[in-house]
């Protein structure tokens, strides 16, 4: 039988967000810390953990089918891959960062500079997009102690919630490229299990749709319905069915999750009652 074989990140918060997808996409994974391969139960699939760096790599040469990566980490790799499908988490962005009293402010404060990273091949794009010349420095891990040591005047690093920097007595200066998780194939992708993968990208882009959005269940007066369906976007038009109260209907819709409290709002303003906002487990359109 036909499994996809699927590449994750050995340890961290892409890991546990890759596998949380994975398993509300109906994927049973029976994981434990340091294993390096898990068969799943529940979809014909087989997860392998690896280096996050060679997850890319594996997936261009064919010994996996498919991996989740973080985009910035294909920008750096620059591997022969094909992105499926961006998932909607590990938000983060590859940004420059400076000691707090350092005069660098803009992009042509560069020119000249020393610049450590992680991510050379990234920034130097950047900068050559720029037609900037720096000295970069390539250094795998602890970036943020560079300044401090006189190694270099800027960092270029993952900046998530800038708490890291703040710890080391630096401060964001411009982000350059946003990054977020992704679902990616090789070029040379088994045409056999095209039907595997259709199947679980429709379950992905389902789960993902579930979490951008509400359901919302109220209460209306009859005489207001035109207006507070109108404030309602929905995926179509509004549910309406009549309560048991002379006067009054039930008003069911899916509003998404960033409109939700302005929503609310204008519901309540309008005379809605009885507001409900429920999580969608899975939303199909």
């Amino acid at each position: 039988m036909k499994r996809l074989i699927i590449a994750l990140q050995k340890s961290g918060r892409l890991q546990e967000d890759s596998l949380k997808l994975l398993r509300d996409c109906g994927m049973k994974v029976d994981y434990r810390d340091g294993q390096l391969k898990v068969v799943a139960g529940g979809y014909p699939a087989e997860l392998l953990f690896l280096r996050n760096s060679d997850i890319p790599e594996y997936v261009a040469d064919g010994v996996v089918d498919l991996g989740i990566v973080g985009s910035n980490l294909l920008e750096e790799e620059n591997a022969p891959v094909q992105i499926v499908q961006p998932l909607n988490f590990s938000r983060c962005r590859v940004s420059f960062a400076v000691p707090k009293d350092s005069p660098i402010r803009e992009v042509a404060d560069l020119q000249g500079k020393r610049i450590a990273t992680s991510y050379p091949n990234t920034v130097q794009k950047f900068l050559s997009r720029q037609q900037i010349t720096a000295e970069l420095h390539t250094i795998s891990g602890s970036v943020e102690i560079a300044p401090s040591l006189g190694l270099a005047d800027v960092i270029a690093d993952i900046v998530s919630t800038g708490n890291t920097l703040f710890q080391n007595g630096l401060r964001e200066v411009f982000p350059f490229l946003e990054s977020e998780a992704i679902l990616i194939r090789g070029n040379n992708f088994d045409p056999e299990k095209q039907p595997l993968l259709d199947q679980l990208v429709f379950r992905i882009q389902s789960v993902l749709a579930a979490a951008d959005n509400k359901y919302i269940l109220l209460n209306a007066p009859n005489d207001q319905l035109d207006q507070i369906c109108s404030i309602l976007p929905g995926m179509k038009s509004p549910t309406i069915l009549p309560l048991a109260i002379d006067g009054w209907s039930s008003v069911h819709s899916v509003v998404s999750q960033s409109d939700i409290w302005s929503v609310v709002h204008n519901l309540k303003t309008a005379g809605a009652q009885g507001i409900l906002v429920v999580p969608i487990e899975k939303m199909i359109a």
